[in-house]
């Protein structure tokens, strides 16, 4: 966000809300709450006075975090890339990460999410467990309510009339990154199952047709 800032001098994710004091207070009283849930894992692990060895959870832990986090800038990264490429306007962006996950920035979110998680396991007990909320919490938010859900709806209306791009979305992973050639030879049913591709992904693609 801050790139973009600087780079665009404005995110315009905000600009209904400027005009609205309110609807503005409860978006940032929301981001708080969210930043709060997410991180609760490390400030339980803060907080704890427990100081067991390094086990087998805190390196897999750390592990998913670091991978998440490289995915998430890598994503970010092609991203930005696209959108300032003369070249993109009218496309949705498939090249670098994007060709394995149609939302490969999420993926990272949740993966380093899921590792804070991981990682805080040799503490906590009790309850403790609580803590749970954190991922549980932002996986579900981007599956279902402002993530995937929208910008799969937004890409769809925009392109869905498109056979390249239906082409597009029967081959590319919506969330875990995957080669193509493996992903597009999948059935729905074990996409659905196991790799997250939900039919609220294709509601809007299929009232195209």
């Amino acid at each position: 966000m801050v790139i973009r800032i600087l780079r665009w001098g404005e995110d315009k994710r905000y600009d209904r809300m400027r005009h609205n004091v309110g609807n503005l207070a409860v978006f940032f009283i929301f981001q708080g709450l969210w930043v709060w849930t997410v991180t609760l894992p490390v400030t339980v692990v803060n907080a704890s006075d427990k100081d067991p060895s390094i086990q087998a959870e805190d390196i897999i832990g750390w592990i998913m975090w670091f991978v998440g986090t490289i995915v998430e800038i890598l994503a970010d990264k092609d991203k930005f890339s696209f959108k300032n490429s003369p070249e993109s306007k009218g496309k949705w962006c498939e090249i670098g990460l994007w060709k394995y996950s149609r939302h490969p920035n999420y993926f990272g979110d949740i993966l380093l999410t899921w590792g804070y998680f991981v990682a805080s396991l040799p503490i906590i007990e009790g309850a403790e467990w609580l803590v749970l909320i954190g991922p549980v919490f932002l996986t579900l938010l981007l599956l279902f309510v402002s993530g995937l859900t929208i910008l799969e709806k937004s890409g769809d209306k925009k392109f869905g009339n498109v056979e390249a791009y239906r082409v597009y979305k029967k081959r590319t992973s919506p969330l875990i990154p995957l080669p193509r050639s493996i992903y597009g030879n999948l059935p729905y049913w074990f996409k659905a199952v196991f790799l997250f591709e939900f039919p609220i992904y294709n509601r809007y693609l299929n009232r195209n047709r």
